[in-house]
């Protein structure tokens, strides 16, 4: 036989008993996919049952890469646009405690929100992108996009672009300065300090929304990503028409635009981006964590008792926006801080809630099945939602539990 065999990647962790086909999904992603590191997690009724990592700690080394560093059972990575479904619990149990109404206008809290014809926008428009606001006529540089105050300002000075509570349109980046500013108005804490507190510390989850100086070398680097593509390259179950890869090229458009908020593009390897508190795209987490935070959502993990009481749950994963999204220009289903089961976005089931993240990274709960799910990568791809390697995961629990 000619030629040399690439070597399988080391697959660590552990399966229950009937969850081999997880391991095997995984482990065909590095041979099939183009995988380069990654995590995976999944809970089942409050109880973990997968629990697998495997291939290099640093994406832009390859999986294979002379003396990389490995991934390792407490390697953590960005997680992009997962973010926005961690940081909707903020808002979510804020109001379930009675400090937040989600049908007051944003102006409540924010007075200075209320500029350029926006005083009619209602906290559940921000989670639910409908607020008009994706983009910003004027981008912000990344040393802005990260200090705190140029970004709420920023939010707050912009004119809708169309009549809020009308229409949805994702809101990729400005919705780590709605989010933010809002929970900070509300709380006087950042949404990163509230979730340390309330969420991550209690539960014992590595998952940050502002990276600690302590946790810095545990974070592997995401290897080299390209723009956003088209729906043709992101596993969309829709056929794309020029108009929506003329959209993702067009720098005027309001695709480009909203995903160009911060420009240039930031560098998401960089201590200082990481230590920033983006809640629309800088979270940073372990696949562990992940799921066992989703889990928490709908059932008791370890003695400590869910998270979300059973109306909180009805509003997390009730349809706030659907059909075609102004941003991604494909059909999108998005409840409060939530993407929905659905084509832009496939989940377990029609009850599934969570996020994915640009490039790979996917966190999702399903009540009725009991499931909680999170994947992490450092290998980038160029999709925005339905990324191939974590939905190969999703079938492969669809046909465990199914």
């Amino acid at each position: 036989m000619s030629g040399k065999q690439e070597p399988v990647v080391d697959v660590q962790g552990t399966v229950e008993d009937g969850f081999e086909p997880v391991r095997d999904a995984f482990m065909a992603n590095f041979d099939r996919r183009g995988e380069r590191g990654a995590a995976v997690a999944v809970y089942r009724h409050g109880r973990k049952v997968v629990d697998l990592w495997g291939g290099t700690k640093d994406g832009d080394a390859g999986k294979h890469a002379a003396g990389a560093a490995p991934w390792e059972a407490g390697t953590a990575q960005v997680i992009r646009s997962a973010t926005k479904g961690i940081a909707a619990l903020v808002p979510l149990l804020l109001h379930q405690r009675g400090q937040l109404d989600l049908d007051a206008p944003v102006g409540t809290y924010w007075p200075e929100f209320k500029a350029a014809g926006k005083e009619r926008v209602l906290v559940r428009h921000l989670l639910s992108h409908r607020a008009g606001l994706p983009a910003l006529d004027t981008p912000l540089t990344p040393g802005q996009a990260i200090d705190g105050v140029s970004g709420p300002a920023a939010v707050a000075a912009q004119a809708p672009l169309w009549e809020p509570g009308t229409d949805h349109g994702y809101h990729a980046q400005t919705y780590s300065w709605l989010i933010g500013e809002l929970v900070l108005r509300v709380t006087g804490r950042s949404v990163g300090s509230w979730i340390a507190d309330e969420i991550a510390g209690p539960l014992g989850l590595d998952l940050w929304i502002g990276l600690p100086e302590a946790a810095q070398s545990r974070v592997g680097r995401l290897g080299a990503v390209g723009a956003p593509a088209p729906p043709a390259a992101t596993g969309l179950r829709v056929r794309p028409k020029p108009s929506i890869a003329d959209a993702y090229a067009d720098p005027d458009s309001l695709t480009s635009r909203a995903f160009g908020a911060i420009s240039p593009a930031p560098d998401e390897n960089d201590p200082a981006y990481r230590a920033a508190e983006l809640p629309a795209s800088g979270g940073i987490a372990t696949a562990r964590s992940l799921a066992r935070c989703y889990a928490a959502l709908i059932g008791a993990v370890d003695g400590h008792p869910r998270l979300f009481a059973p109306a909180t749950l009805t509003l997390a994963r009730t349809e706030e926006s659907a059909g075609p999204d102004r941003t991604l220009l494909v059909p999108t289903r998005i409840g409060l801080g939530f993407m929905l089961h659905g084509p832009a976005s496939p989940l377990l089931g029609p009850g599934s809630f969570g996020h994915p993240g640009r490039g790979g990274a996917l966190a999702f709960a399903d009540p009725e099945s009991g499931v909680a799910f999170g994947y992490v990568t450092n290998g980038m791809q160029r999709n925005v939602t339905a990324d191939p390697r974590p939905q190969a995961m999703v079938r492969a629990v669809s046909h465990v539990v199914g």
